[in-house]
């Protein structure tokens, strides 16, 4: 299924600048595996070895964070939109 993964500007470097791109899956990690092998670079920096998401760094599959769904597992939609957003934060 084709879905829009929102691009934080952290990463927009892999993507060539580009906001957003289109991916295809079936679940949130169908989706990101596919966005590791269109533009290399991505698992490294949201992923942890294990494959288990990084604790700084939330997904949202539409407006509902995946933590709170079924994580990585999540199935996605068509048409769905899924945005990957780092946590800030500072002191």
């Amino acid at each position: 299924m084709s879905l829009t993964v929102r691009i934080p500007t952290t990463l927009r470097s892999l993507t060539a600048g580009e906001s957003k791109v289109e991916i295809t899956g079936v679940t949130v990690k169908d989706a990101l595996d596919n966005l590791e092998v269109a533009y290399p670079g991505f698992s490294e920096r949201i992923l942890e070895d294990d494959g288990s998401l990084r604790r700084f760094v939330n997904i949202f599959l539409a407006d509902d964070d995946i933590r709170f769904l079924q994580g990585l597992d999540t199935p996605i939609t068509p048409g769905s939109t899924l945005s990957i957003v780092p946590a800030v934060a500072g002191g």
